[in-house]
């Protein structure tokens, strides 16, 4: 018994760190797999600014950017002994234990470590004897340890090589670089050190299973023709590592930033990855298109080593793109000084401000000693116990790129105050609205402040240091938009009617808000007047505001801007039943189909079955209605409406009834010509001109500013399968000349117009752009089209090609009556059947004879078959698709009919989808 017991304990202890050790991680054709053959998506953070310091983490950069300019700043100030001590300091608190386990608790499972290679070897001037190495302990002894708290945690740690002997680019402040001394490029003697370097480290780690690999160096950013230097570097490099270490991954990054590898292709190693960075573009499909290229190509896996310096929603969406696509990734950076956009933040002191004004020429040379503690003091404030904390930047990274959910930021009771800042965590569209929420400036051309106040949180929201004398966590909202909203997740103690003390302050007399409660609007439109100033504080105070007892989303919604926002407080509840109901909100649906009256009480939901003292007016005219009914909160009534409402149109809500009581038997207080708030998009109108930047909906394309006439931005540097969507209201149906303003340097391209009304997508024409002979030399193509009257999405397409688009025209040639005037002729009936394989038949019947065309178009728009196309008499026909020879996918047939007759024309315009399935 006691020997089976030992046993079984035995087994279970082998067993348990079997499991820890998961084997080295290798490539297995596109991925990256652990020991055991699971796919590893390597969830990673990069520890910048420990081993080598980069300018604009310290706030130096305007004046050493740099870090051997940084220390020489420090030097002069407090001696070399000093120094010393300082970054001895550094390199002890920047990481440590508390920061990996952090990490691991947060959800990361590996670390990039961007090494100097000075910590470990000295420069080749000043090795003791040319063309040796002296190897250093301090690098190695803090790589020892980082790799010990990985392991700890079963987190993989990537080694990089961030600063190369004498420095691997022109950017100095990445690797280093002097440019008095050869660099990397420019002596064999730096790229024999770091192919010594690289052999030293494989033989330190070649045994080590947390090791996740070897990222030979980072960001080369030098002119090498054909990369073919960088090229033989990185397989002497490979060699080196593979003569003492077979294990690991290599991990192999391009030129000019890690993403030019022209001339690294093909792999030279079966254990290696390709990595790229990604900073500030687009975060769809094409951006990362070139390197999925690579990936299939080459079947090899990718890594996204470095990404970062943006927003939360920037790094959402970038995270979920990566993670889509089955690629690793690790952001850049963990920590520095005075920063909302990384998970750690280290606190400036005013001391090190009044070095910063020395260095900067704005203050007097500080005393050594003065040097000295404030050096001390940064360092010590690297521990993370003393960083602040960015929990919504680590939500953003870990959780949100798999979740829409939003979670609540702080514990909000009501009764209760609630700071603005701290509204929940999510993205933009979910937590929040804010019509700024990352920059995109490598795609756009021009940088985008996605907080304008760059405090406290890295969300789209802008906040500012708060300067009120009444209560303050520190911060505000400001610089609020139109449209623009916020939610807090709130406990509501009781069900009752509050009063709320809303602390504002503002320079302008604009300012306009209402509150929700779960969407639903609880407060009419508040208007915000002027207090003095930004910065001027007073109470906006709000009686017998609703509120239900329980968990709920509460939404502040900007209807007008501008004020700032410090904190919203909710007290003295009121039991319900001892208030009137009265009007507080109405707003139509997105689809005009329905008008919704929110009420500051539940209404009794019997409401009499035929519509009893409501009164709906647009633009002066009654708008009847089929019914009205209480929705499932009590507090809203929905009225379904005979004609839908148009997006531009001016709507009014009256009630003089006695018919609408409440819960508690109270009637509804009458009202008059109460605005209803119009909630359906804006469109632009046809006939008529539209600007290409006035989208509602852009997957790939990007902008720049256009020197055309009239100036404004063009879309730009179109991918295949980019498109770009416009809300559109067609006045009139009809013939158009549609003129698109388009320049291009290349072979032009070639674009798809489309109509798309519900989920019916109709093609319009596709259209080919000249080359032009400059990205802003501009021309204007012409191409004819039927377009149908009505509310439509209009989609553009682009199909192939580089091209700018500066703007679309549609000028009406001629129209086609409706059923009030000269009726349609001719009758389309559905093809049958459908889907098909291998034909179809379509069938249409003529009134009178007329020319008829009926055509077949791929999924791009170009015509596959022409089926008819010719002068028919009155009639019925049918037409039969062989598609033995056509490949399986969606197909659209369009139909047209055209009759001439004493003073004018009549035409018949109507496409259908057809599916091939095979």
């Amino acid at each position: 018994m006691y020997k089976a017991l030992i046993c079984t304990i035995i087994f279970i202890f082998f067993m348990t760190f079997s499991g820890l050790a998961q084997g080295f991680l290798t490539t297995d054709n596109q991925r990256i797999v652990d020991g055991s053959g699971n796919e590893v998506i390597l969830k990673g953070m990069g520890l910048g600014g420990w081993m080598l310091q980069e300018g604009y983490m310290l706030q130096t950069a305007s004046f050493a950017n740099a870090q051997r300019e940084i220390r020489q700043k420090v030097s002069d100030l407090v001696g070399e002994e000093n120094t010393n001590a300082f970054y001895t300091a550094w390199q002890d608190n920047h990481c440590t234990r508390a920061d990996i386990d952090s990490l691991a608790s947060w959800g990361f499972n590996s670390v990039r470590l961007p090494m100097h290679y000075n910590l470990y070897t000295l420069p080749i001037e000043d090795e003791p004897v040319a063309g040796e190495n002296t190897w250093l302990d301090r690098g190695f002894e803090l790589t020892d340890s980082l790799l010990a708290w990985c392991k700890a945690n079963n987190m993989y740690l990537i080694l990089d090589l961030h600063a190369a002997p004498g420095g691997q680019g022109m950017d100095q402040g990445i690797s280093d670089y002097d440019p008095s001394k050869p660099s990397l490029w420019e002596s064999k003697e730096n790229r024999d050190k770091t192919v010594a370097l690289w052999k030293r480290l494989a033989e330190r780690y070649a045994d080590e299973e947390w090791i996740g690999g070897y990222d030979l160096i980072n960001e080369v950013n030098w002119n090498l023709p054909g990369n073919t230097l960088l090229r033989e570097l990185y397989i002497e490099i490979t060699d080196s590592i593979r003569s003492a270490d077979t294990n690991h991954i290599i991990f192999i990054e391009g030129n000019w930033f890690a993403n030019d590898f022209t001339g690294l292709t093909p792999p030279w190693d079966d254990n290696m990855v390709y990595s790229f960075h990604k900073y500030w573009s687009n975060n769809d499909q094409g951006s990362i298109q070139w390197v999925l290229d690579i990936r299939r190509i080459y079947n090899i896996p990718l890594w996204c080593g470095e990404a970062g310096e943006n927003s939360n929603v920037w790094f959402r969406e970038a995270i979920k793109l990566f993670e889509d696509n089955n690629i690793g990734w690790a952001w850049w950076p963990m920590k520095k000084v005075e920063s909302i956009s990384g998970p750690l933040s280290v606190n400036k002191s005013g001391a090190y401000q009044v070095l910063l004004n020395y260095w900067e020429g704005n203050g007097s040379r500080p005393s050594a000693t003065f040097a000295t503690n404030a050096l001390m003091g940064l360092a010590e404030g690297l521990k993370i116990e003393n960083c602040t904390y960015q929990k919504d930047v680590v939500d953003a990274m870990i959780r949100q790129p798999g979740s829409d959910a939003t979670k609540p930021f702080a514990y909000h009771p009501i009764p209760g105050l609630i700071f603005a800042t701290n509204y929940d965590l999510g993205t933009n569209g979910y937590a929040y609205w804010d019509e700024v929420a990352a920059t995109y400036h490598l795609s756009t051309g021009e940088f985008t402040a996605w907080n304008n106040g760059w405090s406290y949180r890295n969300d789209g929201v802008d906040m500012e240091a708060c300067q009120d004398s009444d209560t303050t966590n520190g911060y505000n909202v400001g610089w609020v938009s139109e449209d623009e909203w916020i939610n807090y997740t709130v406990e509501i103690g009781n069900s009752a009617a509050y009063t709320l003390v809303m602390r504002v302050a503002s320079n302008v007399p604009t300012g306009r808000f209402h509150l929700e409660l779960d969407n639903r609007p609880i407060t009419q439109s508040i208007s915000v007047n002027h207090t003095g100033g930004w910065q001027s504080w007073t109470d906006l105070e709000l009686q017998d505001i609703p509120l239900e007892a329980g968990t709920h989303v509460l939404k502040l919604y900007v209807e007008a801007g501008e004020f700032n926002i410090n904190y919203l407080e909710f007290s003295d509840p009121v039991a319900p039943n001892l208030l009137d109901p009265v009007c507080i909100f109405a707003r139509t649906s997105i689809d005009g189909e329905q008008l919704i009256a929110s009420f500051n009480k539940k209404i009794d939901p019997s409401l009499p079955s035929l519509p009893g003292g409501f009164t709906i007016m647009r633009n002066g005219d009654i708008v009847d209605f089929d019914s009205y009914q209480v929705d499932d909160s009590g507090y809203q009534i929905e009225f379904t409406l005979q004609e839908p409402l148009f997006f531009n149109d001016e709507v009014l809500l009256s009630y003089s009834g006695t018919n609408v009581i409440d819960i508690y038997a109270k009637p509804l207080l009458s009202f008059t010509d109460f605005a209803v708030e119009n909630t359906q998009p804006e469109r632009s109108f046809i006939p008529g001109k539209i600007e290409a930047e006035n989208f509602s909906l852009n997957s790939g394309f990007q902008f720049e500013t256009t020197t055309d006439d009239g100036g404004g931005q063009n879309l730009a540097f179109a991918n295949n399968g980019d498109y770009i969507e416009y809300l559109v209201s067609i006045e009139q149906a009809g013939n158009y000349s549609i003129d698109y303003r388009a320049a291009s340097a290349n072979n032009g391209g070639r674009i798809r117009l489309e109509l798309i009304q519900d989920t019916t997508i109709t093609p319009v024409h596709t259209v080919d752009l000249p080359r032009t002979g400059g990205w802003q030399t501009w021309q204007t193509v012409s191409e004819s089209a039927t377009l149908p009257a009505g509310e439509y999405t209009l989609r553009l397409t682009s199909i192939f090609g580089e091209y700018n688009i500066n703007w679309y025209n549609f000028n009406l040639l001629t129209g086609i009556e409706d059923e009030a005037g000269i009726p349609l002729s001719y009758a389309l009936e559905q093809n049958y059947p459908n889907p098909f394989n291998p034909s179809t038949t379509i069938r249409y019947s003529l009134k009178e004879s007329g020319l008829v065309t009926l055509e077949v178009f791929n999924i791009l728009g170009e015509t596959v078959a022409t089926l008819v196309d010719k002068r028919q008499s009155a009639g019925n026909y049918q037409v039969l698709w062989q598609a033995e020879n056509y490949s399986s996918g969606v197909y659209f047939y369009r139909f047209t009919a055209t009759a001439s007759f004493e003073g004018g024309a009549d035409q018949f315009v109507e496409t259908k989808k057809l599916i091939l399935m095979k």
